[in-house]
């Protein structure tokens, strides 16, 4: 009887076994099924970042944001007088003042990640200013990996690029400031555009670092039609290229893109808006108002370019780019100041995956989000031009799912703090 007890049990264990081991398989066989959905970072938006600026102080357009190695961030906004004249609805600079606000501030901004403004500098109107030219419109701010500060400029003028320490001690500037203008009409300068130039630029939007061959990307720009490599410390040229790694070529007249255009435009057709190299190598660049990323390697060999939000026109759909904080980088961030958003890509396959935000003035919406930085915790900052004038944080929350109705282009909407 207990021998029979035991068959029976040990039949019903190996049935039991059998059942477990089925539902393991089950489980197993469903487990990649499950993992096919494509996690993404997550982010909040932090609508009491940064803390109130001193002394009445207002940012003008925010035209720049970096992160520097103690992970303090850098805004550059445009503060000259023009933004804050009587009747506009940003202030007041008048003499004797009007009232008691507003007042332009410092055009470069240092805060820390809880928001407080720990340093503040630039412009014409510095101690220094007599040893460099301050763009007639600043663009773009970069913090190198020896927290030196790198600032272009789009003003028709802007033919350099200036290099600071991180306390405003001006080092270099690179190229001469005026070295495009050949003449004059109506009383006005007039430039020529020179894409081939080994001295000058022409109106750079933004500078990226290669820490290891000591050199700095310029996106050249909006003027120029180029990607210009420099070292750093002389500023020597040392090799520069156009569209799919092509000599750029100033004759060829573009006009405005059409997402109707039987093959994409040969030549960038600008504002060349940003140049940021990955850990691997690659150096990716905006091509704004063609809609288009396209990659490179660092000698300028063509890799492959993606169009982004194809149907974008006027000013385009690609003005900035970051990458996530983590070795790989395995995340692209995109901010489309046409479209009002921010794309989350996944940069090995640059498929869009999802994106974040709305037009409008609210935390977590953007008027024109013109530039986007990371910090080492993942976070994001983003600013904004024209009235939009603002920089804003994006805390990162950990990684989720992607709602099913916000995949690809479509935007998860305003990131509101979760009760």
């Amino acid at each position: 009887m207990k021998r029979n007890q035991k068959l029976l049990v040990g039949a019903s264990l190996a049935t039991l076994l059998i059942v477990l081991g089925c539902g393991q398989a089950m489980v197993d066989e469903e487990a990649p099924e499950e993992a096919q959905g494509q996690q993404v970072p997550m982010f909040e938006v932090d609508p009491l970042w940064p803390k109130n600026l001193p002394d009445h102080w207002l940012m003008g357009p925010t035209i720049g944001v970096d992160v520097d190695s103690q992970n303090h961030i850098w805004v550059v906004h445009r503060n000259t007088p023009d933004q804050f004249v009587a009747g506009t609805e940003i202030g007041m600079v008048q003499d004797p003042p009007l009232s008691e606000c507003c007042q332009p501030g410092d055009p470069v901004l240092e805060f820390d990640q809880e928001g407080n403004l720990v340093g503040s500098w630039g412009g014409p109107g510095t101690e220094t200013s007599d040893e460099y030219v301050w763009p007639l419109s600043n663009h773009g701010i970069t913090i190198d990996h020896m927290d030196n500060v790198w600032i272009g400029g789009n003003g028709g003028a802007d033919s350099h690029v200036l290099k600071f320490t991180r306390d405003g001690t001006f080092i270099k500037s690179f190229g001469v400031f005026g070295a495009r203008q050949v003449g004059e009409s109506d009383g006005r300068p007039v430039f020529e555009r020179d894409s081939h130039d080994q001295e000058s630029f022409g109106r750079v939007a933004k500078i990226g670092i290669d820490a290891e061959a000591n050199e700095a990307y310029f996106a050249d720009g909006y003027f120029n039609k180029r990607i210009a490599v420099v070292d750093m410390d002389s500023g020597e040229m040392k090799r520069y290229w156009g569209a799919y790694g092509n000599p750029p070529d100033d004759s060829v007249d573009l006009g405005r893109y059409s997402p109707d255009e039987a093959e994409p435009a040969k030549q960038f057709r600008g504002p060349v808006h940003c140049s940021e190299i990955a850990n691997d190598g690659l150096v990716y660049v905006c091509d704004r108002a063609a809609d288009r990323i396209q990659v490179f390697q660092k000698d300028g060999t063509y890799v492959t370019e993606h169009i982004i939000a194809p149907a974008t026109r006027s000013q385009g759909s690609t003005w900035d780019i970051d990458f996530s904080p983590d070795e790989e980088q395995t995340f692209l961030y995109l901010a489309d100041g046409q479209n009002m958003k921010v794309y989350i890509i996944l940069r090995e396959t640059m498929e869009v995956l999802t994106a974040f935000g709305d037009g409008g003035r609210q935390p977590g919406m953007f008027f024109a989000v013109h530039s986007i930085a990371v910090d080492s915790d993942g976070n994001i900052y983003t600013t904004e031009t024209y009235e939009g004038s603002r920089v804003q944080k994006f805390v990162y929350k950990g990684m989720g799912n992607i709602p099913e109705d916000a995949q690809g282009t479509n935007s998860q909407g305003v990131l509101w703090p979760s009760q």
